[in-house]
């Protein structure tokens, strides 16, 4: 079958690896000139079933409100005239709940779960570069009462398959000597032994190459600007280099997926989340954490690739804007010297930022809509490079006709 897929993120080259190792005649379409160049380039590097909750939460309401008020919130809701802020705002705050929080957290840790063991084997399957680091990963808590809240938490990700636990701060520094300037602050942590870290950009160049060798086709700096359908089949993708035609598509644009299907008729309620993300050298110092993490005080979130210390933080509701300024990185720069006072050389830091597409409910969207041969894998959020592999290889099945691995219950298009 020959199939398009559109997008060249890691969601996007996990997909079209699996269709063409499936035999398929296989093209990927991506406006850059190379994979993983957006929100995939310089993301936190954790893959992370250990912190799949949902961001909808009984929390994030409070959050919001306080961050119209104060610049040191790690959620920044700006007010706009933006209809589609608004309508997803709504369904994000109907979520808010306790039990939609539960009922989506477990959706999103079914697919982490499923992804991770998914890149395990294809790492089996093929030899990939990316700074891969599978020691585990540490969730830093300073408040009392949130630790205690995060260890209830815990309990309910642990009935349901992912190994979690709880450790006091001086076992934090055991597992991680590079926090032992602040572990007088920590009151302890969630140890999730299973995660793992890598750059899911140098993943996404590696298995361009293994798609390649397969015979899959890639066209860079080739946007797309409207797909061609009737009421129920997809005919043709119109690019901005000329027509593409195939049996199948697949949606894999993250943020610019709802204005490409909006004239279909088809409403995808994702938004972009402003992410920061902040990368130093570290050779020649000596503080840099082997194991990945999150401050959960600050939800910053931080990784070791390879001769590289990466943190990103701040979730910023500021539409499609993805303009920054050094000063924005102020707060990650002060985190980073608190965390790892000798973790890279601070003085010369790259900067990033880019837009995660998020679902109101949390978890991505999954399968096929309402015509016959338009596949979604997209609104995967800050998860995407934790969900990659495994949305890529529950997408082949399904245009294969085969049943996936893994109940869609909660990811596919129609709860929406």
């Amino acid at each position: 079958m020959k199939v398009v897929v559109l997008g060249g993120g890691v969601i996007g080259v996990t997909t079209a690896y699996y269709l063409t190792k499936d035999g398929h005649d296989v093209t990927l379409v991506e406006r850059r000139a190379g994979p993983a160049e957006e929100t995939s380039f310089a993301n936190a590097g954790i893959i992370a079933p250990g912190h799949a909750y949902a961001w909808a939460s009984p929390r994030a309401p409070m959050m919001l409100l306080r961050s119209l008020f104060r610049d040191d919130t790690a959620l920044k809701l700006r007010l706009r005239a933006d209809p589609a802020l608004w309508a997803w705002g709504l369904r994000f705050l109907a979520n808010c709940t306790t039990v939609r929080n539960r009922a989506n957290t477990l959706v999103k840790l079914r697919l982490c779960l499923y992804s991770r063991a998914a890149l395990a084997a294809l790492g089996a399957d093929r030899d990939l570069a990316f700074d891969h680091h599978a020691k585990g990963a540490l969730y830093l808590h300073r408040d009392r009462a949130q630790f205690d809240t995060a260890l209830a938490n815990m309990a309910a990700l642990n009935r349901n398959g992912l190994a979690l636990e709880g450790i006091d701060p001086a076992r934090c520094v055991a597992l991680e000597p590079a926090l032992a300037p602040i572990e007088d602050r920590l009151v302890g942590a969630i140890f999730s032994p299973d995660d793992e870290s890598g750059c899911s950009h140098l993943f996404s160049r590696a298995l361009v190459a293994a798609c390649e060798k397969l015979g899959a086709r890639f066209r860079f700096d080739t946007t797309v600007t409207a797909i061609r359908a009737d009421g129920t089949h997809v005919d043709s993708v119109v690019t901005d280099r000329g027509v593409i035609g195939a049996d199948a598509f697949v949606l894999a644009l993250a943020n610019d997926s709802p204005r490409l299907v909006r004239p279909l008729g088809v409403r995808l309620p994702i938004y972009p989340v402003k992410g920061y993300s902040l990368t130093v050298p570290i050779a020649g110092h000596a503080g840099a954490p082997r194991l990945p993490g999150v401050d959960e005080a600050r939800l910053v979130a931080f990784s070791r690739l390879g001769d590289r210390l990466r943190l990103t933080g701040v979730a910023d509701f500021a539409g499609y804007d993805t303009a920054f300024a050094p000063v924005d990185f102020t707060p990650l720069l002060r985190a980073a010297r608190e965390l790892f006072p000798d973790g890279g050389d601070y003085e010369r830091p790259s900067y990033w930022a880019c837009l995660r597409p998020m679902t109101p409910d949390g978890p991505p969207v999954l399968g096929r809509g309402r015509h016959a041969n338009l596949w979604f894998n997209t609104g995967h959020g800050h998860m995407g490079w934790t969900m990659a592999c495994g949305s890529g290889r529950i997408l082949a099945d399904l245009i294969a006709g085969l049943r996936p691995e893994i109940p869609l219950a909660g990811l596919t298009p129609g709860r929406f």
